[in-house]
């Protein structure tokens, strides 16, 4: 039997931005079709303004509602009927309002179970800042209005490195006061599964950074190494979790030494975000671990300097896409044999004196003062094959 495609939701974006560019580049390839079922988050008239702006000929069928969407092609479900000025490379609060009904639109449909993955173009922090969206980003977004309580993991990755950060957007002045055991623990403990469970990695090996230049250089140059992140990767061992550090984190980089591990733990936004976006910024992807919603965005911004030129490079955005269908796979296919675990086997002791055999039994029959059935006992006089 054919296997399901998988749907994928995208939402637009920042309309000024290059997020239509990358996803109309994505789906001029027909053999994306083949892969997924894409269905994009808003507006009919702004892709099309898009779309002849940058003279591409990719195609797309309008829906109203995601119980439309159809296999073999690119959908677009109509978000919102206002019109909408596009103001290619200015940002505008209109555009914001624009990229958060879409955002809106898609967590709606998510939690009716319409579609499978995620994937968010860029937007402005900004321009969507409003009533309505009072979060530092996506990932608080989304993890607010989807996570069902659990903690988001932002992990920018390609297939060579995977850095995972501790603190996201903080201001400098208060990431030293926001790094605490407790944080890289829970931080390291998520990493941790998301590389078991969605990157299929049976025993993964995470290096944790320092906070100070030269890992604190023994105290001199700061104490949280010894205080705070050595403690805490001694307790992540307890747990049977492979952390190691802390790095400093110019050498680790520099030396290369990431390829020696599965992942990498950055205490703040610009320490992992840094040397990973010069290494990996045309493959890189933002994934969101953690959370029941798998999603993921390129691993660039609105890029206001070169919307409606042509001149952006779609290549994230389809790693993006694939990284979701990827992950998506891989829980599936983690979670299959924890779904109907074997029954419980239960010693029973033989009258006769002979050892005692593994029985299945239901469990019900071993309740205190309760007797197993008469059918379910074994005659002294049989003979065991």
């Amino acid at each position: 039997m054919e296997e399901r495609k998988i749907r994928v939701a995208i939402t637009q974006g920042d309309t000024n931005g290059v997020g239509y560019e990358v996803i109309l580049k994505v789906f001029a390839d027909p053999a994306m079709l083949e892969l997924c079922t894409p269905v994009i988050y808003g507006s009919p008239k702004i892709a099309a303004y898009h779309r002849k702006a940058l003279s591409l000929e990719t195609n797309f069928s309008i829906v109203s509602r995601a119980e439309e969407i159809r296999d073999g092609r690119l959908n677009l479900l109509t978000c919102f009927d206002d019109e909408v000025k596009v103001e290619l490379g200015q940002p505008s609060a209109e555009a914001g309002e624009a990229a958060l009904k879409a955002l809106d639109r898609a967590m709606t449909d998510y939690r009716s179970g319409l579609y499978d993955v995620l994937v968010t173009a860029p937007i402005n922090k900004s321009t969507i800042h409003s009533p309505g969206f009072q979060f530092p980003g996506h990932t608080e977004y989304i993890e607010t209005s989807v996570g069902e309580g659990k903690k988001a993991l932002m992990i920018l990755m390609n297939e060579n490195l995977r850095v995972a950060l501790v603190t996201t957007h903080l201001p400098i002045k208060d990431v030293a006061h926001a790094i605490t055991k407790e944080a890289i623990v829970e931080k390291a403990t998520i990493f941790h599964q998301a590389l078991k469970r969605d990157f299929r990695i049976s025993a993964p090996r995470i290096a944790v950074l320092s906070l100070n230049p030269h890992a604190g250089d023994n105290g001199l140059l700061g104490s949280e190494e010894k205080e705070i992140i050595a403690p805490a990767i001694e307790e992540l061992a307890s747990k049977g979790i492979q952390a190691f550090g802390p790095y400093p984190a110019d050498g680790f980089f520099g030396s290369g030494t990431y390829d020696y591990f599965d992942g990498v733990l950055a205490m703040y936004h610009d320490q992992g975000l840094a040397p990973f976006k010069t290494i990996a910024l045309e493959s890189g992807v933002n994934y969101t671990a953690g959370l029941p919603i798998v999603r993921t965005s390129p691993d660039h911004g609105t890029a206001y300097d070169i919307a409606g030129q042509g001149k952006a490079d779609e290549n994230s955005m389809r790693q993006a896409i694939y990284t979701a269908i990827d992950v998506w796979r891989n829980r599936q296919n983690y979670d299959e044999p924890l779904k109907n675990p074997l029954p419980k086997l239960f010693h029973e002791k033989r009258e006769d004196g002979d050892k005692a055999r593994f029985a299945i039994r239901p469990k019900d029959q071993f309740r205190k003062g309760k007797p197993a059935d008469k059918d379910d006992q074994k005659d002294e006089n049989d003979t065991e094959s």
